[in-house]
């Protein structure tokens, strides 16, 4: 494609880490389709949220010696998802600085948590928090950004990060939030921060839930052992436009309320425009412009929710979190409390704690923490199969062209074919462990592992 007289101006702002950029890409689209965009991912599992751009051909076969164009180290340690626009992928990290054994179990003491958890938890002594930008085409790193510096953070659980949130993409901003650490607002093009929040939350294992932007709105998630609310921020200011606390819970403590999970945007057939929250014990759909309720579902004791929901014809699919684990499909199209009007199929094994749901074709895929993944019918939820693949899996799948994939904790990628008779097509191994969700930008596979971020083609 042929560079326009602006695309050359930016370009030659490259020497003073100034990227270019010329779309403009607004996110929180309708989930109802997939996307099919070509040059840009800009949120948690993509342009429409859902793990999916049907129109790329990424490879199938890659690793450390196969088909990457580059690989580039990251510093610190994040779990947040790659996200990709105009030539440049940006991602959020971490980093720490370490304790010995015996600070750590005395920063562990200094905190709330029984002392039966402590072989759970990890802690720093301080974090520091930064973006980073990478070229697209080359993995140079064009410009890291210095957000905040945390003394004395929070503990979070051993498998989590303190940079797990995906940052979001929207015109010339881009969104990072990091829990109960700060939210902040950043040009893209010179890297400046334009504003930042502190909105204090008590995440007892580290914050997860990523933003989403919907018009003017900056949603935030913010299900905390001490408060569970939705709010959602003015895009441009950071001010509160309005904020919206949970339905009330039955839990003995507040280990039991707490939800980490992603919202999505959906336009049902009556036209209205709903956010959809998914939270311990209940799934909420509310106004995004005021925070009014929709409606609301009663899905039982499921606490530390993950899985971003997903939503096809009128139905939102979502897995209820820890505990025991199922798969809902529940139709979007009423009013109030509709626990026992509105659930279309439940599934109750199976079904992952942390990883997304997938829906192609009239078909949702799962794959549970423990690597095994399933196919259930999106009509009636009846199984279609179920596959070993191996590993523990915290990655959400993607579905580029026509192939699944689906990252594990032991750095494996597995392709498979989607359908009733999917087929395992090739794992394939790089170095380190896979927690990130990979993207899909001009036919290439973005994957981040706890260690560098790559690109096969």
């Amino acid at each position: 494609m042929p560079a326009s007289p602006i695309h050359l101006r930016l370009i030659s702002l490259l020497s003073s880490f100034v990227h270019p950029f010329v779309l403009t890409l607004t996110v929180g689209l309708a989930l109802g389709s997939s996307a099919d965009a070509l040059d840009a991912w800009p949120q948690f599992r993509g342009p429409s949220g859902d793990g999916i751009v049907v129109s790329q051909t990424p490879p199938i076969v890659f690793g450390e010696d196969q088909n990457v164009t580059w690989k580039t180290p990251l510093p610190g340690k994040a779990w947040s998802s790659p996200v990709v626009q105009d030539g440049v992928i940006w991602v959020t990290t971490a980093i720490e600085r370490t304790p010995t054994d015996e600070e750590r179990l005395e920063l562990l003491k200094k905190t709330d948590n029984d002392e039966k958890k402590f072989g759970q938890l990890a802690i720093a002594k301080a974090i520091e928090l930064k973006a980073i930008a990478i070229d697209f085409a080359n993995g140079k790193v064009l410009k890291t950004i210095d957000l905040v510096t945390v003394e004395n953070p929070d503990a979070i659980h051993s498998l989590n990060s303190y940079a797990s949130p995906t940052p979001v993409i929207d015109g010339d901003a881009l969104y990072c939030h990091f829990g109960t650490f700060g939210t902040f607002a950043l040009d893209r093009i010179s890297g400046t921060i334009l504003w930042q929040r502190t909105l204090p939350l008590q995440h007892a294992v580290g914050p997860g839930s990523s933003p989403l932007v919907h018009g003017n709105r900056l949603i935030l998630i913010q299900d905390g052992m001490d408060r569970q609310y939705v709010t959602a921020l003015n895009k441009q200011t950071g001010e509160t436009l309005w904020e919206t606390d949970r339905p009330p819970m039955e839990a003995p403590t507040g280990d039991q309320k707490k939800a980490y999970c992603t919202p999505i945007i959906a336009t049902d057939s009556n036209g209205r425009d709903q956010l959809l929250c998914m939270g311990s014990q209940w799934m909420v759909s509310y106004d995004s412009e005021t925070g009014e309720e929709f409606w609301r579902l009663y899905h039982g004791k499921g606490f530390s929710v993950v899985p971003r929901p997903v939503v096809q014809d009128d139905t939102v699919f979502f897995s209820t979190g820890f505990g025991k684990p199922q798969l809902w499909a529940v139709k979007i199209d009423g009013s109030g409390d509709v626990t026992s009007t509105h659930v279309r199929w439940t599934v109750t094994k199976g079904i992952p704690a942390k990883p997304s749901p997938l829906i192609h074709d009239g078909l949702i895929y799962v794959v549970d923490d423990n690597g095994v993944a399933s196919c259930f019918d999106c009509q009636d939820g009846t199984e279609i199969w179920k596959k070993r693949l191996g590993g523990k899996f915290s990655a959400s799948p993607i579905l580029a062209g026509g192939h699944l994939y689906f990252g594990n904790h032991e750095g494996e990628v597995i392709v498979m074919t989607p359908g009733e008779d999917a087929e395992i097509v090739q794992t394939n191994q790089v170095s380190g462990q896979i927690m990130a969700s990979p993207a899909v930008i001009d036919n290439a596979l973005i994957v981040r592992t706890d260690q560098a971020i790559y690109r096969f083609e």
